[in-house]
């Protein structure tokens, strides 16, 4: 059992550490403050999730230019906003950012709860989050616990079952040494040391501020911790996706707002599955791309076979579209995976031009 003023040391020794050497990022208040924006908190860690931070800066410039404040988002139409997230990907956090925003504009006058209690209440607001708003935002003693954190509590206290049965172990001794003062600083600092110092492979555990009151530092291995559970193989599916062209134009449609890529803009497409349906929308001449687009999700890998074709005067799709201007493609904001597609189908289809 580790002694209570150990405990109190990590913190005041990360604290110390941070006041130098904290990373400047657009959403953060200087060290010590806790004056931090609560609408620019809640965007970024919404954005952070799963995603690094290099991935989200350009995104955070965009989103609060365009909508500096939180009513400006909530007023957002659902089609720009998901336009915007295009490219960033888990595209149920955009569908999740929405609802917030017109919540905390709707119900709460525009001002974002000061309590944990309060901020899990609004609409995709997770543990995790409305931790880490309440102490960065409100400077409230919350235990923030992101991937980071995660990493370096299992190192300082070298808790060897395996994640995620570890977490509970994980969070209780991460309350232990949070402090009832500047907690926010304390949790910017923990994930600064994680991304940092404390990394996943490689630890520069020389320069760790807190390496005296870390137990993986007495170990042969610090990097074993966290200890993980043996991946499980990623299923394979496969899936058929279709490109019609007419006058400079294609056939877009929006996706259902629940499920994968929810509400976005899209080429037609096939289900996804180990046999999909190759049905394709209109009795068209159609030419399918050698390559199929490869692409990855949390739970499976996919590979989309994309097809081609030019659709005459006379013809409409079936179901709710758009014909969109191809030389205006990128401003569709297609997520990734039709975003490869179409340019599969625009290269195959200006090779085939020029033959």
């Amino acid at each position: 059992m580790r002694v209570e003023g150990r405990d109190r040391k990590i913190a005041s020794d990360l604290l110390a550490h941070y006041d130098i050497h904290a990373r400047r990022l657009p959403w953060r208040a200087p060290p010590g403050s806790n004056a931090a924006d609560p609408y620019r908190v809640w965007l970024s860690e919404v954005m952070l999730q799963q995603t690094t931070v290099a991935a989200v800066g350009p995104y955070f410039a965009k989103f609060t230019q365009i909508w500096p404040t939180v009513q400006d988002l909530a007023a957002a139409p659902d089609a720009d906003l998901m336009a915007a997230w295009a490219g960033l990907g888990y595209y149920a956090r955009a569908r999740n950012l929405l609802a917030c925003a017109r919540a905390v504009t709707h119900d709460h006058g525009g001002v974002f709860p000061n309590t944990e209690d309060a901020l899990r209440a609004l609409p995709g607001v997770g543990a995790y989050t409305a931790a880490a708003v309440a102490a960065i935002a409100f400077g409230r003693r919350a235990v923030v616990v992101d991937a980071n954190v995660e990493r370096v509590v299992a190192r300082l206290f070298a808790i060897d079952t395996p994640l995620p049965a570890a977490r509970p172990a994980i969070r209780a001794a991460t309350d232990r040494i949070t402090p009832d003062a500047r907690a926010g600083d304390f949790a910017q600092a923990m994930m600064d040391l994680g991304a940092t110092i404390c990394t996943p492979r490689n630890p520069a555990c020389g320069i760790c501020p807190i390496r005296e009151g870390c137990d993986a530092v007495l170990t042969a291995d610090p990097a074993a911790f966290p200890v993980k559970a043996p991946k499980k193989a990623r299923p394979h599916r496969t899936g058929h996706t279709w490109w019609m062209e007419r006058d400079g134009h294609v056939w877009l449609i929006r996706r259902p707002d629940r499920g994968l890529l929810g509400g976005m803009r899209a080429l037609p497409s096939s289900d996804w599955s180990d046999m999909p349906d190759a049905t394709p929308p209109l009795p068209l001449r159609w030419t399918r791309v050698d390559e199929p687009v490869l692409h990855v999700f949390t739970h499976f890998s996919l590979a989309l076979a994309v097809h081609h074709a030019h659709v005459g005067p006379d013809m409409t799709p079936p179901g709710m579209g758009e014909w969109w201007p191809i030389d205006r493609i990128e401003e569709a904001g297609l997520p990734t995976l039709f975003a490869r597609a179409a340019d599969a189908a625009r290269k195959e289809r200006k090779a085939d031009a020029r033959n």
